[in-house]
């Protein structure tokens, strides 16, 4: 039995009425009713106008309230202010979902604002789920729905096309019927009032018509359910995506147009690469990478080799990649052996590989099976300019033989019109990505590498740091409440290091002296030589208001230093309020690296942590790597790797390469930090010193606010951490210790072979179907979650030192927020011994904690065991109205 999903009736609805068809040409109400009438709308369709009698052949209706059926849908196209009183009407109907194509609310003025709120209280009032407004409206194309008020129709296919501008999505749809490409679903949010990113995305991951998505986004209101579903879905489709708003100008324009916020374009980078999707930048590269999907264009890597027949364009190539960051491959000895081989002595021994301009047919089909074959390649580019010696159309016909064999991508660029025009055309019947210049072919293959790479990120999911010794996060908070009861949220030197210390990042003591006699007998306990600098809670760079002196070896020098800091900071800053001077030791390292670490918080995004080359270059280069937390080992090497002060890390102008852990213990233990103090809005250690031997924060600086009581642990994340707190140990009486922890995406293959071991007669009442194995899509669902709004809980045992799953709980919180879905299996032969009993407790209290009111269950009325255990746990019972064969189950958790 499949359930439903909650927005069935907005995406499949059976009945539709539109409010405000008309028979007057052009107008909106008309538009959409033919467009339904063309479309060939397999369910009800009802016109809603005061006015007509009919329309378009239809019998209309003076009201919604009218209509002799319960609608699913209804369209709106009515002016603004008749808006919120129509959808009190629909309440009043029984409608389900409602969307509104009609502008003029918060994307207009203040007067449309408040309109829009009176829409979103009367459709929340009423229980409608609200689409809009300001949107082109829907499209499923299998289903016959047209609600648009476009002009192009979709044909049927797979992609499903989110976006927040009704423009682009007429756009998309003018060059995807020319182009044969078929859409799912066609969904305009508009001004996401109520329905956003998050819940569409959510629908299609599920939806089994939609085998990509397309999203255009100009801002993001909800960042953890956006995240949450976006990782959901590019775990079993590709998702490509349009960001716009990547500079502060732009960023107006979209919040003027869509009312979103569109955060810091580098935090949003970052997001996506965490959530495992393409982000594209214009209309031209969505269109080419979802040509090369839908042909099975998959890199392993991103190692590219150019094989071309002109030096030129090559170099052409070899600069974009540069641009983009593609490595061209450097060949191995066989791969240069079959080359020299292939190839006339004057070829350029290199990559790209210019072949010469007299190349033929086997020249070229030598060369790129060389290329494919070899180690170091990922993917080829193979270029082709016409001239004399060089058949354009036969060197096709080839490159599509090698390719239909081919384990790497082929992308092809064959320059020039009027000769290669058939090429072209053998290319695209074959689904070979083809191209007329070098630039967007290099870039398709950055896309799509990227995408593969990105899916690696999206696979992590961060545990704690248990194996190391752990964090004293009591005092940090008590450190953090402290400052803040003294209304002072910019924490001193001395309160900042405390805060790193606590989380056992190596500092640099500091002390801080407030008169030049205790100067000098804090530098001689701290050892000389020292650093001073000036303690207030006014000045960020204390250096550029004169109040740092370095590398001070006397304690003459140290009393002078004193009075030189105060007299110069009070000239150059008279307003500032100055605590004292801090003194801490001089930290000389020869081979020293001196980074940045620092944390802020995007608008958006929440809690983000970036990285790069520190000290006095940190103003200088703001171009710093950005990761989102929670971090563990994999993703913090790929903020280190991505960031530009990477090649300095290794050895380095006859420095050793520094310690690699020591930096990665920092960027861990920062992660940590981040998750588990909420009060902290900013923190700098500039610089981290580190080198051969490990790390040392000289300088910190931490910025704290408050936090709302009400708040939940991870409330300021927009990716959830793994839930390691929720690990428990349960020892049965013969001696078997079971684990009972939250999943993570690792346990695909357990939970693969957990059911695949099932009963028939245990998977039929777990499913309501008899599968027999979980498809990959149901695989993703169940083992990549997001901790805030579903758990899990796994129970296993060990079994000849391999871990081995014996039972599986979990709940999915419904759309209102209060109540939760659950469901439990237990392994065969571990029925009877207690365990669905201890797992189901486990979920319960989990629920009860996150603030949940009630549990609900599906149950098969003919599983009597089943009933009998829920009834045990508190479950009151009753029968499904629409189905016999089934029981709901209701338990109140706050009772």
């Amino acid at each position: 039995m499949k359930e439903k999903h909650y927005l069935s009736p907005l995406l499949e609805p059976k009945s539709v009425g539109v409010i405000g068809a008309s028979e007057r040409e052009s107008s909106l109400g008309n538009v959409v009713i033919r467009n339904m009438l063309d479309a060939g709308f397999k369910g009800r369709l009802f016109a809603i106008n005061p006015k007509h009698e009919t329309v378009l052949g239809i019998p209309c209706h003076k009201s919604v309230e009218d209509v002799p059926h319960r609608l699913d849908l209804a369209v709106i196209a009515l002016r603004a202010d008749k808006v919120p009183g129509v959808i009190d009407s629909c309440g009043r109907a029984g409608v389900k979902a409602v969307v509104v194509l009609t502008a003029g609310f918060s994307e207009s003025d203040k007067r449309g604002a408040m309109l829009e709120r009176h829409v979103v209280e009367a459709a929340r009032r009423h229980r409608i789920r609200l689409l809009g407004p300001n949107c082109l409206g829907i499209m499923r194309p299998e289903l016959g729905l047209n609600a648009t008020f476009a002009h192009a129709s979709a044909l049927k296919g797979s992609i499903g096309l989110i976006s927040q501008s009704g423009a682009l999505c007429a756009a998309i749809l003018d060059w995807a019927k020319p182009n044969n490409v078929g859409f799912s679903a066609v969904v305009s949010l508009g001004t996401s009032s109520d329905i956003d990113f998050g819940e569409v995305l959510e629908y299609m991951v599920s939806d089994s018509r939609t085998e990509s998505i397309f999203l255009y986004v100009e801002g993001i209101r909800d960042a953890r359910r956006f995240m949450s579903a976006l990782r959901a879905a590019a775990r079993v489709k590709p998702v490509l995506l349009i960001k716009v708003g990547r500079h502060p100008e732009a960023s107006r324009a979209v919040f003027q147009h869509s009312g979103a916020i569109a955060g810091e374009d580098s935090v949003f980078d970052a997001a996506l690469r965490r959530a495992g999707v393409i982000r594209l930048y214009n209309l031209g590269q969505l269109f080419a990478a979802a040509n090369a999907l839908f042909s099975h264009f998959r890199p392993r890597g991103n190692r590219l080799a150019v094989i071309t027949n002109g030096g030129g364009p090559g170099v052409m190539a070899a600069d974009r990649a540069a641009d983009l960051g593609i490595p061209l491959s450097e060949f191995a000895d066989i791969t240069m052996e079959k080359l020299n081989a292939a190839l006339p002595t004057h070829w350029s021994h290199g990559n790209p590989v210019d072949i010469g301009g007299d190349a033929d047919v086997e020249r070229y089909r030598k060369a790129v099976q060389a290329a494919l074959e070899g180690p170091n390649v990922d993917g080829v580019l193979v270029m082709l300019t016409p001239q004399a010696m060089t058949s354009p159309t036969d060197v096709a016909r080839a490159i599509i033989e090698i390719e239909k064999t081919a384990d790497k991508p082929v992308v092809t660029c064959w320059m020039g019109e009027e000769l290669v025009g058939e090429a072209r055309h053998l290319f695209n019947e074959a689904g070979i990505p083809t191209f007329r210049t070098p630039e967007p072919a290099v870039e398709l293959f950055s896309h799509i590498s990227a995408y593969y790479r990105n899916q690696k990120l999206l696979m992590q999911t961060p545990s704690s740091l248990s194996h190391l010794n752990p964090p004293s996060v009591e005092s940090a908070r008590l450190v953090i409440e402290t400052a803040l009861a003294e209304r002072r949220k910019v924490l001193n030197e001395m309160e900042s290091k405390a805060l790193l210390a606590a989380f056992r990042i190596p500092i640099a003591q500091t002390v801080v002296a407030r008169s030049a006699t205790e100067a000098m007998v804090l530098a001689e306990e701290i050892g000389l030589p020292v650093v001073m600098k000036i303690d207030s809670p006014s000045i960020i760079h204390k250096a550029d208001s004169g109040g740092v002196r370095l590398n001070l070896g006397s304690l003459a020098a140290v009393r002078t230093a004193y009075q030189e800091i105060l007299d110069e900071v009070k000239r150059n800053k008279p307003d500032a309020a100055i605590n004292g001077v801090a003194i801490e030791p001089m930290i000389l390292k020869r081979n020293g690296r001196e980074l940045v670490v620092n944390v802020r918080r995007d608008p958006v995004f929440g809690p983000i942590i970036a990285f790069g080359e520190g000290g006095n270059k940190v103003e200088a280069n703001k171009d710093l790597a950005v990761a989102l937390p929670p971090l563990n080992h994999y993703l913090v090497r790929d903020l280190v790797r991505s960031s530009r002060v990477w090649s300095l890390l290794g050895e380095f102008r006859n420095m050793p390469a520094i310690n690699m852990d020591a930096l990665e213990f920092v960027l861990l233990r920062i992660s940590e930090m981040v998750c588990e103090l909420p009060w902290v809005r900013e923190l700098e250690i500039n610089p981290l010193i580190v080198d051969e031997h490990g790390a040392v924060a000289v300088d910190a600086r931490v910025v704290a606010d408050n936090v709302s009581p009400s708040a939940d642990r991870y409330d300021h994340m927009a990716i959830h951490p793994y839930p390691s707190q929720l690990i428990t140990k349960w020892m049965q009486p013969d001696g078997i210790e079971i684990t009972i922890r939250p999943i993570k995406p690792e346990d695909a293959e357990l939970e693969v072979e957990f059911v695949r071991k099932l009963s028939a007669e245990t998977k039929y009442y777990r499913f309501m179907n008899t599968m027999r194995e979980l498809p990959p899509a149901m695989v993703a669902r169940l083992t990549q979650i997001d901790y805030d709004r579903e758990m899990a809980f796994l129970a296993t045992i060990e079994v000849g030192g391999v871990e081995t799953e014996v039972g599986v709980c979990r709940y999915a919180v419904n759309p209102d927020g209060e109540s939760c879905e659950f469901a439990v299996v237990v392994a065969d032969d571990w029925q009877k011994r207690g365990l669905a009993r201890k797992l189901m407790q486990i979920l319960i209290e989990t629920a009860r904690n996150r603030g949940l009111e009630y549990m609900n269950g599906v149950f098969l009325a003919s599983n009597e065991r089943m009933l009998k255990f829920v009834q045990g746990l508190g479950f009151v019972l009753s029968n499904d109205p629409e189905d016999s064969t089934v029981k709901l189950g209701v338990l109140s958790l706050q009772g």
